[in-house]
C-alpha cells in the first residue's frame, strides 16, 4: 500500500522523464479520459489558484498542471522569484486531490509539453484571448478545445508579495 506522501510524489513528473509522461497520457487516452491541461508558476498557492484549478479540473477527468521550473520563473518574473522552490510548489499542487499530474518544464512556454500531453482541453485565464494562448495551434489542429476561465477577483501572487513587503 502506498503512503499518501508516495501518492503525492508519484504525481510529479519532470519534463525530462518523457517515458513516464507518455505512459500516463497513453493510459488516459486509451481509457477515454478527457485530459485537461493548464500551466503556471503557482508560486504562492492562494484561493484564486484553487478556484481556477477547480474550474479547469471540472472540464474533464484528468488535470495536468505544467509547472515552470525555478529557472523559468526567474526569467519570466525576475530575480526575486520564485518565493517557493519548484519542489515545494510541485508538492503543494500534487497534494490537491483534483490534480492528476504536475509536470515541470524549463522553457519559457509550455509549447513542447502541450505537444506531448495532447490535451483534449487547454485552459488559461480569461486575461488571454483563446487564439493567443500558447499551444492553441497544437490543440485546435486535432479538434481539441481551448477554454479561458475568469479569475477570482482580489487574489494574485504579486499582490500578496506586495502586501507582505508593506507589513515588514
Amino acid at each position: 500500500m502506498s503512503s499518501k506522501k508516495q501518492v503525492i510524489e508519484s504525481k510529479i513528473i519532470s519534463s525530462a522523464d518523457s517515458r513516464e509522461l507518455s505512459r500516463l497520457i497513453n493510459y488516459w487516452h486509451f481509457h477515454e479520459r478527457k485530459v485537461v491541461f493548464t500551466n503556471g508558476c503557482f508560486d504562492i498557492l492562494h484561493l484564486g489558484h484553487i478556484d481556477y484549478l477547480l474550474k479547469a479540473a471540472d472540464l474533464g477527468h484528468e488535470l495536468v498542471v505544467g509547472l515552470n521550473t525555478d529557472q523559468s520563473v526567474r526569467r519570466l518574473k525576475g530575480p526575486g522569484r520564485p518565493v517557493n522552490d519548484q519542489e515545494a510548489r510541485a508538492r503543494v499542487l500534487a497534494s490537491l486531490f483534483f490534480v492528476s499530474a504536475v509536470v515541470l518544464f524549463d522553457e519559457d512556454t509550455p509549447y513542447e509539453l502541450i505537444k506531448k500531453v495532447k490535451p483534449h482541453i487547454l485552459v488559461k485565464g480569461s486575461d488571454y484571448k483563446a487564439e493567443d494562448i500558447v499551444g492553441y495551434d497544437v490543440v485546435t489542429a486535432y479538434q481539441g478545445e481551448v477554454v479561458t476561465i475568469d479569475f477570482l477577483e482580489g487574489f494574485s501572487t504579486s499582490a500578496i508579495i506586495e502586501k507582505l513587503r508593506r507589513t515588514e
